[in-house]
């Protein structure tokens, strides 16, 4: 195994004060809701909202509904690549680290890592390598090998010393559902999670995330109006305690409203079967400012950007360690 590559984590608070750092990809939810001149506003609603509904969720020994509030770290992780040549860095993964606060005991818990995901490579895959691969083509077909590089960036990652060194946990991803399949309820419920949902098929970004070692369920929690997709290593319902739940449910789904509000906002719950759709009219909406327009604009040329600057210079080193990454 060549030992080109490494890893470095640095962590900045998301708050209301809260500003993009360079590295940080402009369409990444926290990142486009700290832009413009609302963005102080974006920012401590946004908080109100996840405190809300954290202590909504967590409603024992919790009369006023106030005890409760999240704290909520951005992790940018760097990837170091070492030549014989040069030695540069590229901005890999970032992702949010929650932690909950007791406002009865002063105590701080350990929530969960991951959260929210934003990478440059999985842009460079959606909106550059998908979209010319399927330029001129009357029917959709995903490229061979389509995700093993950002898959195996992500694995060695989460088996890297930085990582364990730094959470005692395995991450969750918490990611809104996708508008192209159909979802079931079954006859499961879980007391944070609530009612399970089953996709009738496999979407695109369930085989990407499979890629980076990642199984996933949905859930609709109580009081929420969709499911929500969870991607997890491990066991989702017994590896992490309800407030570490709770504090993903609560951040993730805020996000949600405010940038998929026809799904997550909408004035009335999924029923048995449930068909997602961005057309969807009776919905309500925050009074958060978010530019989705933007966001699909942006992707579009972050995916360039990671092509020129760590696709394109790294090409060869990069498929030599992904194969080695397979073996």
């Amino acid at each position: 195994m060549n030992n080109n590559f490494s890893f470095t984590i640095t962590r900045s608070r998301f708050d209301e004060n809260y500003n993009p750092s360079e590295n940080t990809r402009l369409t990444t939810n926290f990142a486009n809701l700290a832009r413009g001149e609302s963005r102080q506003q974006n920012l401590r609603n946004t908080l109100v909202m996840i405190d809300k509904r954290f202590n909504n969720l967590a409603h024992w020994d919790n009369p006023k509904s106030d005890r409760y509030s999240v704290e909520l770290d951005i992790i940018s992780v760097e990837m170091n690549i070492h030549t014989a040549e040069q030695t540069g860095t590229f901005p890999a993964i970032e992702i949010l680290k929650t932690t909950v606060l007791d406002k009865h005991t002063g105590q701080r818990i350990e929530g969960i890592t991951g959260n929210n995901f934003s990478s440059y490579v999985r842009d460079y895959d959606f909106s550059v390598v998908l979209l010319d691969h399927n330029k001129g083509k009357s029917e959709f077909t995903v490229p061979e090998n389509y995700g093993d590089l950002h898959g195996n960036i992500f694995k060695k990652f989460l088996r890297s010393e930085e990582y364990n060194a730094t959470f005692s946990k395995q991450p969750v991803i918490c990611l809104s559902v996708s508008t192209k399949d159909t979802y079931i309820r079954t006859g499961n419920h879980h007391p944070i999670l609530g009612h399970e949902y089953k996709p009738q098929g496999s979407s695109l970004t369930e085989q990407y995330f499979h890629k980076m070692g990642l199984e996933v369920r949905y859930f609709m929690p109580p009081n929420s109006v969709a499911p929500l997709a969870f991607f997890f290593n491990g066991d989702l319902l017994a590896d992490y305690t309800n407030l570490e739940l709770i504090s993903t449910i609560s951040t993730m789904e805020t996000f949600q409203k405010i940038y998929r509000p026809e799904i997550y906002n909408a004035n009335s719950a999924a029923g048995h079967e449930y068909q997602p759709d961005l057309h969807y009219q009776d919905y309500s909406v925050t009074k958060i400012v978010y530019d989705r327009e933007e966001r699909s604009r942006l992707a579009v040329e972050q995916g360039k950007y990671t092509e020129e600057y760590f696709i394109k210079p790294y090409k060869a080193l990069l498929e030599e360690w992904s194969a080695d990454c397979a073996l």
